[in-house]
Order: C-alpha cells, then structure tokens, then sequence
C-alpha cells in the first residue's frame, strides 16, 4: 500500500479540517510521508485560495507541525499553482501545477471582437483587465453556459481551449507534479457532456501530453473526483495514463483530499502503476 499522499487541501483554501487535523489523520492512517498543497493566490478568484496574508502564516503553520510531527511522518510543504497565479513558489518544497481556469480575451479586447447585444457573461465566469477566467470544476452546468456563451455550444471546443492551456502548465508554473490533467472531464461521467471518443478531443488531449511530457514531470494519479461522486476513474483518464505510460512518463498517486476521511482514497486500485519511492520535490 502507498503510504504517501501530496494533494490535500485544509482550512487555508477551501478545505474542511486544519493542516493540524489533516497531519494527525496521516498519521492515524500510518502515512510516512504527507504533503500539503494549500490554493496558490489568484488575484482574479480569491474565493476558493489562501490571500496573500494568509500564504506566509500557511507556511509557517506547516513549519511548526513539520518539527512538531517529525518523529511520527515526514511533512512537506506543497503548494498548488494555478496555471495564471502569479504568486511566488520558492519557498515550498514542491509545486503541483493545475489548469482550474481556461483564460480568453475579454469581449471587445480582441481585434474584431465584440459582444453582441443582448449577449450577456454567464455568472461564475471571471473578468479581470483584459482577460476572462472561464472556471472548468465548478458545476456542469456552468460548463454548459461557458460552452454556449463563447464556443458556439461546442463542448469539444472549449476541451481543446482547456487543453491549450493545460500544454503550458509546466512552463507558467515551474511544477514538480502535474495536476489533474483532463479537469475538464470532471462532469462528464458516461459522456454526458461530450464524446471522449471524439477525434478532436483526442488529438486536443494528445497534443497537449506531447508537450508536458518533455518537461519530464510526473503526472497525478488523481482520486479526488473518485471521492466526491463525480467519477468512477482517477484524472487522466485510463487511455490518457496508457497513452503516457507508453512513453516513458511517471504517475504520483494523490487524493486532493479536502477533508481527513478522503485521504489516500481508492490509492490500493491504482498503485501497480505507480513507483512507490517516488515523491515530487526540488
């Protein structure tokens, strides 16, 4: 059994325990080694991130129980950076990278474009300056909205819009772990927003692998969707991890647990595809 876990989330973001809480549940649980990745800071989203107050104080806590905790589980200190959060990653002992937003020019800031009347920005989207954050976990139903309001109602569009972004993730974030690759499919159990089998969707997500895998990078195993009734399957999906399996890339296993009952959850259907002493660091 993996006895590492390196995707959690506490009360700094938008978790449900305290880092105190979710150590002790590690522990309990016989972990020998725990990270945890508090939300980067998003200047265009605060709602879900830990505020830039809140970033030192987050590392200073994890500090503590870090020596606190040290005869018990090996702690790390995590952070998830968003593919557009500009905060600072130096100090952390790893970077999750994670494509949360899909990021397009603001109607009227793109030459030719405007918005037409009556043409209004669904609620969830996100404008700041010239740019809009297109969220892609928070509901289907926003995904829906997103896909007709800016990609004619085509679904497989705004995929291929995420994926181009996604490509970029190591570049913009410098990320020792890729984090739940095809987040777009979160609601799209059993096809019911689009055809996974599509060709273009396949060639969106392919390109995109192409270019991450040579960064060289491990992938996540990532059961959080598993945990909260979103999906039977981890992210990537099972073709996905076989398409970068068979070119040589290497999977971490994490629960994007946000709360301590979720840890290291289903790990033991997926851990043959794992090497049980790799970790991400600097």
């Amino acid at each position: 059994m993996i006895l590492r876990d390196y995707h959690m989330h506490t009360t700094w973001c938008d978790g449900s325990a305290s880092a105190e809480e979710m150590v002790k549940a590690a522990v309990d649980q016989g972990l020998d080694e725990v990270g945890i990745s508090g939300h980067s800071y998003t200047f265009f989203d605060e709602s879900y991130c830990m505020s830039e107050e809140d970033t030192l104080a987050y590392r200073e806590e994890l500090g503590r129980l870090r020596e606190e905790y040290a005869d018990r589980i090996s702690l790390k200190v995590g952070i998830e950076q968003d593919c557009w959060s500009e905060a600072d990653t130096g100090e952390y002992d790893y970077v999750i990278g994670s494509v949360h937003y899909v990021r397009i020019p603001a109607p009227g800031k793109k030459e030719g474009e405007e918005m037409g009347e009556g043409e209004e920005i669904p609620e969830g989207v996100l404008s700041f300056g010239d740019w809009l954050y297109l969220p892609v976990d928070e509901t289907a139903k926003l995904q829906q909205a997103i896909a007709g309001r800016f990609f004619g109602g085509d679904m497989i569009a705004f995929a291929e819009r995420y994926f181009a972004d996604a490509a970029r993730v190591c570049e913009e974030t410098k990320c020792d772990l890729i984090g739940h690759f095809d987040l777009i499919t979160k609601f799209n159990e059993g096809g019911a927003l689009f055809d996974e089998e599509d060709p273009r969707y396949v060639a969106a997500w392919k390109k995109a692998a192409d270019r991450l895998l040579e960064a060289n990078v491990p992938f996540e195993i990532n059961t959080g969707a598993m945990s909260k009734g979103y999906r039977s399957r981890p992210y990537p999906s099972d073709n996905i991890r076989s398409y970068l399996r068979e070119r040589g890339a290497r999977f971490i296993l994490s629960s994007d647990s946000h709360r301590t009952d979720t840890l290291c959850f289903a790990f033991d259907r997926y851990e043959e595809e794992v090497d049980p002493l790799d970790h991400p660091g600097r």
